[in-house]
């Protein structure tokens, strides 16, 4: 018998009804791969700042005209970011003092499946692991004035942003919309979880050529492409803030690299417990 809902101190009033239906489900079990490559550090290559971007996109759906879903910005561009990240530090001297590993992971838009493997059996220990810089989505959009660090005010990684976002005249912000929860919605969240520090920042929406009304123009436009066939490669594209992004975020690892910095979270900070207690265990300092 189903019973109407005791909402207004009502009694309930019994139906006399049932309802019936037939739930049919399919398993399909399939395979991906995580790509990872590894720069050994000269000094402590059991240390490692790791660079994080998802290589999946949507696939292709049924249908007529354009039916493929290319990613080019989810996340074709973070891709394209670790890997000229990992060209600068392989080309650069001095060779870093401790290891740097690019990860591009599978299944993100799937639950974040392959992040989630990645820290179930990591290539280098999460307790040696010294931060995670995630590239998700980059603008496109050109230079702009302002550095989006989404989940701002979560670790002392956002210290070392702030240096480089100095040096380009850039203020951090929050993203826009707090609420959306992106911070639990990319791969870095895995990490965070684990206790490991992560930092998610990108292209702001004041732009230098156009204002916050140019920055809102693109972020709507995008808006209309995010998760669509159309997401593709635009050779009208203006990459100048991608170039400005990667400086800074390369900035931020060769910091960690060549020094011996150990970035916790803030105090408060819900990932921090995890953080001290594998250090701990690791015998080495929070």
């Amino acid at each position: 018998q189903i019973k109407a809902a005791n909402t207004r101190g009502f009694k309930p009033v019994p139906l006399n009804a049932k309802i019936g239906f037939d739930l049919k489900s399919t398993i399909a079990e399939k395979s991906s791969r995580n790509v990872i490559g590894i720069l050994p550090g000269t000094e402590a290559p059991e240390e490692a700042i790791l660079y994080l971007a998802h290589w999946d996109h949507l696939g292709k759906h049924e249908g007529e005209g354009d039916t493929i879903y290319n990613g080019a910005i989810d996340n074709a561009t973070g891709v394209a970011g670790i890997i000229e990240i990992a060209e600068k530090f392989a080309t650069t001297e001095p060779r870093p003092k401790r290891s740097l590993v690019f990860l591009a992971v599978t299944l993100e838009e799937s639950g974040l499946l392959g992040s989630k493997y990645y820290v179930a059996q990591p290539s280098m220990g999460l307790a040696q692991t010294v931060g995670v810089i995630n590239l998700d989505a980059m603008s496109v959009a050109g230079p702009s004035r302002d550095f989006v660090v989404t989940g701002k005010g979560n670790s002392e990684l956002e210290d070392i942003l702030k240096t480089y976002a100095d040096q380009q005249n850039r203020t951090l912000v929050e993203e826009g919309n707090t609420a959306g929860g992106f911070y639990f919605r990319s791969d870095h969240f895995n990490f965070a979880k684990a206790g490991v520090p992560a930092l998610y920042a990108k292209g702001g929406n004041d732009l230098v050529d156009g204002g916050t009304a140019g920055g809102k123009a693109a972020t709507d436009d995008y808006a209309k492409r995010y998760h669509q066939p159309s997401d593709e490669y635009n050779p009208d594209w203006n990459l100048e803030g991608v170039v400005q992004d990667l400086q800074a975020l390369y900035g931020v690892g060769r910091t960690l690299a060549d020094g011996d910095q150990w970035p916790n979270w803030y105090e408060g900070n819900p990932f921090k417990a995890a953080r001290d207690q594998m250090r701990s265990e690791a015998g080495g300092a929070p």
